[in-house]
């Protein structure tokens, strides 16, 4: 299969709705986006020459945890290649926390990636946070809403009862050591149904980025309908109980803990 130019890929990005000089949060498979002229740093740029010197990319560089977080060495755990690649490029920032790291580059990059609270990771003062208070676009590349950080936000916004608390490794007084950090955390296979009810009140677009499927929607409103939701049944993105979903199972365990 040939290649697409990069132009291309640009065009395409263009054609579905990614604004010149926004903020542009992006989750992505490059498996799925492939083949693209330049590969993975080939799609960094057409995302940058769709954005503008004025637009700001930002995309999630989380890591396991394991280990003292240095933003400016500690890989990504789970997040692609493409995001591997992108924070190591030349002027981009990373953010600082141990295991929910986001980098960025353009004029809203230092913004984003400004210092946050440990927990929750995705809450409202986070990257994800950030770029729905500045009314970013979140861009699905070859991924659905399960894996958009976003949603994470409107779960902080409506205060839902369940929480995980996962071991970190942090420096203290120069030494490591661990901390728990809670975070609104289960399988997030619920949040897909967000391509349903944003769809049906034509609030996101759908179409295609290199060969994968591409969704585009405001953080704003991802974030507005998510709320509206879980306002409505809070538990509503976990799996029913018949399920067998360990990770939704231990959220709720969590509820009858807390």
């Amino acid at each position: 299969m040939t290649p697409l130019r990069i132009e291309e890929v640009t065009a395409q990005l263009l054609a579905l709705g990614v604004k010149p000089g926004g903020v542009l949060l992006v989750h992505t498979s490059f498996r799925a986006v492939r083949p693209v002229e330049g590969g993975p740093l080939g799609l960094i740029q057409a995302l940058r020459q769709a954005l503008g010197p004025e637009g700001t990319l930002v995309m999630p560089t989380m890591t396991d945890g394991e280990r003292i977080f240095d933003p400016r060495s500690t890989p990504t755990v789970g997040m692609g290649i493409t995001a591997e690649l992108f924070w190591r490029q030349p002027g981009v920032t990373r953010s600082t926390h141990p295991g929910g790291s986001f980098a960025a580059v353009g004029p809203h990059a230092e913004q984003i990636c400004a210092p946050q609270p440990l927990t929750p990771p995705h809450g409202t003062e986070s990257p994800p946070g950030r770029v729905h208070d500045l009314d970013g676009q979140v861009l699905l590349l070859g991924v659905t809403h399960g894996e958009s950080t976003t949603v994470h936000v409107a779960e902080s916004i409506a205060k839902v009862p369940y929480a995980i608390e996962h071991p970190c490794v942090v420096e203290v007084d120069g030494r490591p050591a661990t901390v728990m950090i809670a975070e609104t955390d289960h399988c997030c296979r619920g949040f897909d149904r967000l391509d349903v009810w944003l769809s049906g009140r034509e609030l996101q677009r759908v179409g295609r980025v290199g060969n994968a499927r591409a969704v585009l929607a405001d953080a704003r409103a991802i974030v507005a309908v998510a709320v509206e939701h879980l306002t409505e049944d809070p538990l509503v993105f976990l799996c029913s109980t018949s399920e067998a979903c360990e990770e939704c199972d231990a959220a709720r365990a969590s509820i009858a803990a807390d």
